[in-house]
Formats: C-alpha cells, sequence, structure tokens
C-alpha cells in the first residue's frame, strides 16, 4: 500500500546534505535582539501541541528575562523541518519521527523535550463503528512519519487488519474536518483541534483516542539545532528547563487562554481538544522513546532510528 498525497507533500524535502547546516542559527543578529536580550528561535505549527513553547515565550516575556523566544510560524511540517535543518531557526515543535528520520540521514538535530502526552484522537465519519469498518475505506493523516500514521496502525491491528487494508491518504490538517464532511475521507488522525472541531462541527466522532491504543504515546517534541546547542549551551538549557517548567504549570484554564491568543480557536474548540492532552511531564525518558522505536520499526517508518543516546539530550 502506497500512501498517496492530496497535497503536495517531498518527504525528502528535509532531508538536506549536511553541509547546509554550516548557514548557523539566525536568532536576531548573532542570537540577540534589538533590545539586546538574548533570542531563542523556535518554528512552530499552530496546533495545540505546541502550546508549551508559546507559554515558554509568555513566561519570560512577563519576567523580563535576558533570555527570549522568538516564535516563527510555519504551514506545513516539510517548511519547518527545512528551516530547522538549515539552521534557520533554533529550535522547532515538531512530529518527532520527522526529527529522529533528518537525524538518522546525518542532520544535526537533537529532541530535547516532549511537546506533549497523549493529545491525539482517531476520527471517524458516524457510519464507522469500529476499526473493522475502514477496511477499504480512506483515511488521512498529516504525514507518514507521524504518530497519527502509529496510531492508525496500531487502531488496525487489534482487529487483526493492517495498513494495507486501507485507502491512506496525506492531507493538510485544516481541510480534514471539511473532508469528512463531504465523504471525500471516512476518517482521520492528526494533532488537536483539528479533532475537536470535526466533532463540534457534528461531521465526524472520537473512534479511539490515543491513549486507548497508546498509552502516554509520543507525538511532537522540542528538538533543538545542534549548532545552537553547541554554540549557545547555557542559553540551550536555560530554555529547555523554562520550557518543561512551563509545561508543568500550564492548567487547562491557562492552556484555553493561550490557545486562544495562539491559535486562534473558539473555547469550545479548545474545552473538548483540551480533554484528550497533558504537558505535566514532558522528559523523552529511555522507556517511553524506546517504546516509539519499537513502533517505529514495526509498521515500516524507519528501519534505522537513532539510538537514544544519539538522539535525545537529556542532559538539557
Amino acid at each position: 500500500m502506497k500512501i498517496k498525497p492530496i497535497y503536495t507533500i517531498l518527504a525528502s524535502s528535509f532531508l538536506l546534505i549536511a553541509t547546509t547546516l554550516s548557514l548557523g542559527c539566525n536568532g536576531g543578529q548573532n542570537g540577540v535582539g534589538a533590545d539586546g536580550k538574548r533570542i531563542v528561535k523556535i518554528a512552530y505549527l499552530p496546533i495545540t501541541h505546541a502550546l508549551p513553547v508559546f507559554e515558554t515565550k509568555e513566561e519570560l516575556e512577563a519576567a523580563d528575562d535576558e533570555l527570549q523566544v522568538e516564535l516563527v510560524k510555519y504551514g506545513s511540517w516539510p517548511e519547518l523541518m527545512d528551516a530547522l535543518n538549515t539552521g534557520r531557526v533554533d529550535g522547532a515543535s515538531v512530529l518527532v519521527e520527522m526529527a529522529m528520520l533528518a537525524r538518522q540521514n546525518g542532520i544535526g538535530v537533537s529532541a530535547v523535550a516532549l511537546g506533549h502526552k497523549d493529545g491525539n484522537v482517531v476520527i471517524s465519519s458516524e457510519t464507522i463503528a469500529s476499526p473493522n469498518d475502514l477496511k477499504g475505506k480512506t483515511f488521512a493523516i498529516p504525514h507518514r512519519q507521524s504518530s497519527h500514521h502509529i496510531l492508525l496502525n496500531e487502531a488496525l491491528k487489534r482487529v487483526g487488519l493492517t495498513i494495507k487494508d486501507v485507502d491512506v491518504v496525506e492531507l493538510a490538517p485544516p481541510e480534514m474536518p471539511s473532508a469528512l464532511a463531504s465523504g471525500q475521507i471516512d476518517g482521520y488522525c492528526v494533532a488537536e483541534p483539528f479533532g475537536a472541531k470535526a466533532v463540534l462541527l457534528n461531521v465526524g466522532k472520537p473512534l479511539l483516542t490515543s491513549e486507548e491504543l497508546w498509552e502516554d504515546s509520543l507525538c511532537c517534541a522540542l528538538v533543538l539545532n545542534d549548532k545552537f546547542i553547541e554554540k549557545r549551551p547555557e542559553d540551550a538549557k536555560k530554555f529547555v528547563a523554562s520550557y518543561k517548567a512551563a509545561g508543568k504549570s500550564l492548567s487547562k484554564e491557562r492552556a484555553k487562554e493561550i490557545g486562544k491568543k495562539y491559535l486562534e480557536q473558539d473555547d469550545a474548540v479548545l474545552e473538548t481538544s483540551l480533554q484528550w492532552i497533558s504537558y505535566d511531564d514532558l522528559d523523552v525518558t529511555p522507556e517511553i522513546y524506546a517504546s516509539l522505536v519499537e513502533r517505529v520499526k514495526e509498521y515500516g517508518l524507519s528501519e534505522n532510528p537513532p539510538s537514544y543516546d544519539d538522539f535525545v539530550k537529556g542532559s538539557l
């Protein structure tokens, strides 16, 4: 079964040759803003999985800290990965499997924290009563290198099906609710708040949550460019510590407030979406990384993913 993109995604677009990393990190002028404060440039897509990045920015600004976060918004994962891989940003909140593949292909990027735990839902049309009913149907994921792909595999495995039994397509996340409503697809799995949108529009229902399929599942991670870590180790440590603390302090009410500001979603969408996600423990432990590697191999995302010691900077 070949996954077919509905919109143009070139999975190889972020597998750039390592020499492009000589461009270096461009946070401000040499990482310093006009006010003299040190800048960390972080790329993101507008999803709930990036809320700890937004909260870190807010908290550092409120404290008038010497270290500040500059957010850089992207519209697709390949665009974001290109910016991360070439050093145009210092780090990113990104699908962990994409970063793993970049590392596997010689790009200097490292995971330093999780973006969240759980927070993904398998959404289906009302006619789908169980994963059994997905046989022969069309199902959308945002990218082959994603935990959404893994979760679909896990759902199918439960009922004795495989990915070959489903017509899998890659679709831009904002397009998924309308594609489900029009009958173009029969279900999807993607980062929030796009699952909640389908539920509130009454065009789809939660078939399974990520914690039902894979407890404490990994999806997005905070990834830093190795050149940034090497050139600014103290800033890297401070940023990661601030990020983890921001996640731990992120209550549901505060998450909703931040979501309204940075994602421009209404209360009902965020209220539904935030039922499925947690941010209070963002350490990438060897155990949870091993569970990811096992699934990445089993479902054909990568035959030789990077080891924990090679990819994860736990010391930060």
